[in-house]
């Protein structure tokens, strides 16, 4: 059924007349006569009786009347149900962050996101950057930050900031240290699959150098707690120092020969269309990390 005839039809029972109701629709009278005749005919029935007084509906026109009466009304109803969403979406988001990232932003990230989409739900999946970036191609989370993730040919990323990564220990140090002597050190990173672990080898590999690994923890906190025991050095992103909570005297030396830094990433899958949420998501996301990981150093021009 055409909504636009059915719609001349309720103008002109509701007017009583023809002449009235194509005035108010600034319609000629021919042409609404016309629409409501093929109304007519759609439905195989007549609609109005025409008199020389005008036009009152016959009893299957009061019928439609009533019907057409409650699909203006659900019309109406969802017009103003986009609008109202167009202004404060609903849906939920899953954003996938890494421990430690999570640790710093998510507080900071709810809040913000809640604050702008009262109406909207968030959740954040903590894992290793390598199993949030499968997150992100198989469509368990809609965007994420990672460590430094490889390429992929699905996913768009943008990098945030670069962190030095640095030498950590109880021990004084001299304020740099060469990677050559980094690797000579009792260490205790996480293990193989975690970005910061991967990324270290990825320069000392290549170099024909053998990490000294004494303990192999995910935790970053663990670690600076065991680096606080004097179990072993570690090495981590400057920013990682803001969790140290320990008595003892924190020492770090900035790498070189060469200096390493790690890259933050926002990723999101290239096949999945950005929505209102998601595209606000991001820019909170940009904002928070260089708020809380200002010891980073800003990508210039990225």
């Amino acid at each position: 059924m055409d909504l636009t005839r059915l719609q001349y039809f309720v103008a002109v029972a509701e007017a009583g007349s023809f002449s009235r109701a194509a005035a108010a629709l600034h319609l000629s009278q021919p042409a609404l006569s016309r629409q409501v005749l093929l109304l007519e005919e759609e439905l195989g029935q007549r609609l109005l009786e025409r008199t020389g007084r005008g036009a009152t509906p016959t009893d299957s026109g009061e019928a439609l009347l009533v019907h057409a009466r409650a699909i203006f009304e659900l019309t109406a109803q969802a017009r103003a149900d986009m609008a109202e969403r167009q202004r404060s979406p609903r849906g939920r988001l899953t954003i996938g962050l890494p421990p430690r990232v999570a640790h710093v932003l998510t507080a900071d990230l709810v809040q913000g996101f809640l604050q702008q989409f009262p109406d909207a739900a968030i959740t954040v999946e903590e894992n290793l950057s390598l199993r949030l970036r499968e997150w992100l191609v198989a469509g368990r989370v809609d965007l994420a930050v990672l460590f430094d993730p490889p390429h992929s040919p699905q996913l768009q990323t943008e990098t945030l900031v670069r962190e030095p990564m640095v030498l950590i220990s109880t021990e004084p140090l001299p304020p740099k240290v060469r990677l050559a002597a980094v690797a000579q050190r009792s260490l205790v990173m996480p293990r193989g699959p975690h970005a910061l672990r991967q990324l270290l080898e990825s320069y000392t590999r290549p170099r024909g150098m053998q990490l000294k690994m004494v303990a192999e923890v995910d935790s970053v906190q663990t670690v600076l707690s065991l680096v606080a025991r004097g179990v072993a050095d570690t090495v981590l992103p400057l920013s990682a120092t803001r969790a140290w909570i320990y008595p003892q005297t924190l020492h770090v030396a900035a790498m070189v020969a060469p200096a390493i830094r790690n890259r933050l990433v926002l990723a999101v899958p290239k096949a999945r269309p950005g929505t209102q949420l998601s595209r606000y998501a991001s820019q909170l996301l940009r904002t928070l990390v260089q708020q809380h990981f200002g010891d980073a150093e800003p990508l210039a021009g990225a």
